[in-house]
């Protein structure tokens, strides 16, 4: 199962509509499938240059570890190097920070993730939990 290309629009459009509402920074938004394929990535005017690339390693991140970047943040802080050495594996394309958060269905089968960068770490996770709620799915931060 993975995440549709209709259902990575209504997200990516709900997260940048929840940036908007929140007052927050431009935005950039990308939504992997379950094997880290891009399925939608858009980026707000004025965002600033890396904000792309940083919004794709948080997705990277959790998709490929199976978890959100919060408790990837803070199992870098108990264990550094390990996160140290995994960034070197996905070729330093791993952002270990909020913002990253997996998609499941309402069985809780994994659809997805999606990353946003742009603003501070706690409201990129904020915009991108809206996103995924609006279009009817769950989000798994942890």
């Amino acid at each position: 199962m993975s995440i549709s290309l209709d259902q990575a629009r209504q997200i990516a459009d709900a997260s940048l509509a929840k940036g908007r509402e929140m007052g927050l920074k431009p935005l950039s938004v990308f939504i992997l499938d379950p094997r880290g394929a891009t399925v939608a990535a858009l980026s707000e005017d004025g965002v600033s240059q890396l904000r792309a690339r940083i919004a794709h390693g948080k997705a990277n991140a959790a998709i490929g570890l199976g978890m959100g970047t919060r408790a990837l943040m803070n199992r870098a802080e108990q264990q550094a190097y390990f996160i140290q050495a995994v960034n070197g594996v996905f070729d330093g394309d791993m952002v270990p920070v909020p913002g990253g958060v997996l998609i499941q269905d309402a069985g809780g089968a994994l659809l997805g993730a999606v990353g946003i960068s742009g603003d501070t770490s706690d409201n990129d996770e904020a915009a991108a939990i809206a996103g995924i709620e609006a279009a009817g799915l769950s989000a798994k931060v942890d």
